[in-house]
């Protein structure tokens, strides 16, 4: 393990607080940055997002994917804990917190606000970084990405409905845009550009040569990482500031959320006995959610300044630390799980 995997929580916390300061510093450099955007999707945090995802890409197999089909209790925890848990418990742990337990300290309009940001992140499950939480605990790459474009399909007929449902609005309009430009961007783009250079080292060098080369681009892949924290804690630097209290506030009742969802999908994996390397991407995907079509719809329902784009917003903050940390867990904890290094085939 290289310095950077070994102590990869300093250097997020470095990367938050540098992130916070520089957000300040220079908050105009931040704001040309965020504006670099194409359908509301960040074209600075896409690119290094890519670097991230590429070493994973490398690894996808095409002829191993249809062996993923031949285990389905991973595609299936999957779909149960992101369509049927999820939104339903982040609704209700919003419910609990806003109306009740934090019922004195926050006016009851603002309440319902962060409420519907809450329920938004719910309903969107991960599209893009759950790539690089597979790739931290070495997951199988074909399946993951069939986990993955699985969820999207689901994700264009469910995500309205869902919402709709939860948010008590019959007339919810998706940023289709976003939703597809996303898939391309995070997906298919970086997945293009996996195969075209494994075929190629395939024909070269064989699986060392992808080895090889995946090896020599893991601290890339990390710095891209923190750098993404630096950037998503720069855009929000004056947010985190002037609304330390509410951040807050927001912050906890979607830390339980994710720490939870973890823990259902996590034990479910054990339970099936699923191997690790399907086990913790499932858990993973469940836990981390499609923050970048959340903010989008929640700026387009309820506008830029409202409390419900700040609940989104907040969602992103606290993603990247938290989730690394249950990759540590998971990383931890898989002699939990049985081996299986062909658990695509």
């Amino acid at each position: 393990m290289g310095i950077f995997e070994r102590y990869l929580s300093v250097w997020v916390a470095l990367a938050i607080v540098a992130g916070v300061g520089l957000g300040l510093v220079a908050p105009g450099v931040f704001e040309v940055v965020s504006g670099l955007e194409w359908a509301r999707v960040n074209l600075v945090v896409a690119a290094l997002i890519w670097l991230m995802i590429y070493p994973m890409m490398l690894k996808v197999e095409p002829s191993c994917l249809k062996g993923v089909g031949k285990k389905p209790k991973g595609l299936a925890l999957t779909l149960v804990v992101n369509w049927l848990i999820k939104p339903f418990t982040m609704a209700a742990l919003g419910v609990l917190f806003f109306e009740y337990l934090f019922a004195g300290l926050v006016p009851a309009e603002d309440a319902q606000q962060y409420i519907a940001g809450m329920i938004l992140l719910g309903v969107a499950p991960c599209t893009a970084m759950v790539f690089v939480w597979s790739h931290l605990t070495q997951g199988d790459a074909n399946y993951t990405l069939v986990q993955v474009s699985l969820n999207d399909i689901i994700l264009v007929f469910a995500f309205a409905p869902i919402a709709g449902l939860l948010l008590g609005v019959t007339d919810l309009s998706v940023p289709w845009e976003t939703l597809l430009s996303s898939v391309v961007i995070f997906v298919v783009i970086p997945l293009g550009a996996g195969m075209m250079t494994h075929k190629r080292l395939m024909s070269r060098g064989g699986p060392e040569a992808i080895e090889r080369l995946a090896g020599k681009l893991k601290p890339t892949s990390i710095v891209g990482l923190l750098l993404t924290v630096v950037l998503l804690f720069g855009f929000q630097a004056e947010t985190i500031i002037d609304q330390p209290g509410r951040v807050v506030l927001i912050a906890i009742p979607l830390l339980i959320q994710t720490v939870g969802i973890f823990a259902v999908a996590y034990g479910l994996a054990r339970f099936l006995k699923l191997p690790f390397n399907i086990a913790a991407p499932a858990a993973m995907i469940g836990a981390s959610n499609f923050f970048e079509l959340a903010v989008a719809v929640a700026i387009s329902l309820f506008g830029l300044a409202s409390g419900a784009a700040l609940a989104t917003v907040v969602g992103v903050l606290i993603e990247v630390p938290v989730m690394l940390s249950l990759v540590a867990f998971a990383n931890r904890t898989q002699s939990w799980f049985p081996v299986d290094s062909s658990a695509s085939t």
